[in-house]
């Protein structure tokens, strides 16, 4: 129970070519293929394993998870 798994929250994904990630710069906006308010996703090892929401906790923002994904 104490091996590390790589948690990772996933906002939402796209595909740029080589020269437009050469292009970006501090303010480019960059659009996912997700909509505002969706749930995002939570992956264990590169594996779906739950929906959730972000929220903020103090300052910091945290995943409030809403599904598990059997």
């Amino acid at each position: 129970m104490d091996v590390p798994l790589s948690v990772t929250v996933e906002l939402g994904r796209t595909s740029k070519s080589i020269s437009e990630i050469l292009d970006f710069a501090p303010g480019t906006i960059i659009e996912l293929d997700k909509i505002a308010g969706e749930p995002i996703d939570v992956l264990v090892n590169g594996k779906l394993v739950a929906k959730g929401e972000v929220v903020v906790i103090e300052e910091s923002f945290a995943i409030r998870v809403t599904e598990i994904i059997k």
